[in-house]
């Protein structure tokens, strides 16, 4: 970044440690939030952002970028206003980092039109409710756990356990059909992990309907504390500004945590509970509570949340389960049986699970699906230990259809088509309810279980019965 000097508030830098500066200046200090450019060597510059007032004309800032070559007496210059990034449609099959700069190789972005990091939540008289189910595609989350316009939705699990690989599929199968802009802030994101997805949209076709936003692994705390609020900004003005629909995806919440923790470390904050940040519901609260449809545009967010040592009580999780209108997760013991995808439908939940939201029929084969479950569950511990044939009939009964059940919910997906040889599945959510119905109804007790496994609907076990008796 080259230095910029036609700004108005001048100062020099009196500390630094690591990407925590201290700056002094002699007429009048910048505000809280505002953004800072500090000087490096050969006319290059670093962005920094305001987080203190010190007394005495001095302020903390926490770089944004690396302050290697920085140094006590170095100039500092400030226009006043809060850090931005560029936004509108010049950012439509772009990927772009925290300071507008170009990722993908493309050209410099114009900065006529920007947009502060930091911005108010819209007023709730200005807010739109939860809206339509969302048909993800999936058939154990439109059953389980529906998505809705207009909702926030959160994919937590332990590593591993595939939340990136669920919210790939989602875009997957969301981008095809969507009629406005999909926006994905990724933060903290390995560089592998941010080629691999920026290379799938580009090969089926889907960048030039998406704007990606990245605040990688090794950048410094204060970059990928903001990147998600700068996606955001981005988000906003698509769904106020342009009026278009938008889907935004964050992966991955938690390290925006594990940021806002450094942060505030870095900044000499005590500690709260488990290590965690003092501000830490403030800082969730600022990312979630501004992802809301209006009455100008529908936006429906999809999040995956890492869960720290598989504890779903840790306060980072608990944090974010309160903001969340869809909460899915994905377990680790139905992964290490090979279900895929791993969710665990009695731990989910979704507002939208409502006779009045998916319609009396859905609500109940779901109810009916859980019941099932849950008591198989119940089940399992004693069919070690004695063995399938010394539970009654019935029970023998439920637990195969449970069984069934589950290996029906297993899905291959288009995105790991590749590791997996098999053709992925869009499965419409009525052929998902009137499949689950029909196991539970024992219309399935005479098709072997392992058939069940890695389908799409009921229908591809009858076409491949029809295929082997015309082929002998």
């Amino acid at each position: 970044m080259t230095l910029k000097r036609d700004t108005t508030i001048k100062g020099q830098i009196t500390a630094v440690r690591g990407t925590v500066i201290d700056a002094w200046f002699e007429n009048e200090m910048p505000s809280i939030d505002a953004a800072l450019t500090c000087e490096l060597h050969d006319e290059e510059s670093t962005m920094a952002v305001v987080q203190s007032h010190l007394g005495n004309s001095s302020v903390r800032a926490i770089a944004t970028g690396s302050t290697r070559g920085m140094c006590r007496g170095a100039r500092v210059y400030c226009d006043g206003r809060p850090l931005r990034i560029p936004v509108g449609k010049q950012l439509v099959g772009r990927l772009i980092d925290l300071q507008g700069r170009p990722l993908d190789g493309g050209a410099e972005l114009s900065w006529d039109e920007s947009l502060p990091l930091h911005r108010t939540p819209p007023p709730p008289s200005f807010c739109l409710g939860l809206g339509d189910v969302y048909p993800t595609g999936i058939k154990v989350i439109d059953l389980f756990c529906p998505f809705t316009h207009g909702g926030r939705v959160a994919v937590f699990g332990g590593a591993g356990v595939g939340k990136t690989v669920v919210l790939t599929e989602f875009i997957h199968n969301a981008v095809a059909t969507l009629k406005g802009i999909a926006v994905f802030a990724g933060i903290g994101e390995r560089s592998r992990e941010g080629l691999e997805l920026w290379q799938e949209l580009k090969d089926r076709g889907f960048m030039d309907r998406t704007a990606m936003i990245f605040g990688q692994m090794n950048e410094p705390p204060g970059a990928r504390f903001l990147v998600g609020l700068a996606a955001l900004s981005v988000a906003e003005h698509f769904r106020d500004v342009e009026k278009k629909d938008v889907l935004f995806l964050i992966d991955n919440v938690y390290r925006h945590v594990q940021a806002g923790m450094e942060v505030s470390g870095l900044l000499g904050r005590l500690p709260s509970r488990v290590g965690y940040q003092p501000t830490l519901a403030a800082d969730i609260a600022a990312l979630e509570e501004r992802i809301t449809a209006t009455q100008h545009g529908d936006m429906i967010s999809v999040q995956a949340i890492y869960v720290p040592a598989d504890d779903y009580s840790d306060p980072a999780i608990t944090h974010a389960f309160w903001h969340m209108d869809s909460s899915l997760v994905l377990s680790r013991d139905v992964a290490a049986e090979g279900l895929y995808p791993a969710v665990d439908p009695l731990a989910s939940s979704s507002k939208a699970l409502d006779p009045a939201v998916v319609g009396q029929r859905h609500y109940d084969v779901a109810q009916e699906a859980r019941r099932a479950l849950g008591r198989y569950e119940e089940l399992k511990d004693l069919i070690s230990m004695l063995g399938i044939d010394e539970l009654s009939s019935e029970d023998r009964q439920l637990v195969g259809r449970a069984r069934r059940l589950r290996n029906f919910l297993t899905q291959p997906f288009f995105v790991a088509e590749a590791f997996t040889g098999m053709r992925g599945r869009n499965v419409p959510v009525n052929v998902t309810v009137d499949g689950v119905k029909a196991i539970l109804d024992g219309h399935c007790d005479a098709i072997p279980e392992e058939k069940l496994f890695m389908i799409g609907s009921l229908e591809e076990i009858q076409q491949t019965e029809q295929g082997k008796a015309t082929s002998q």
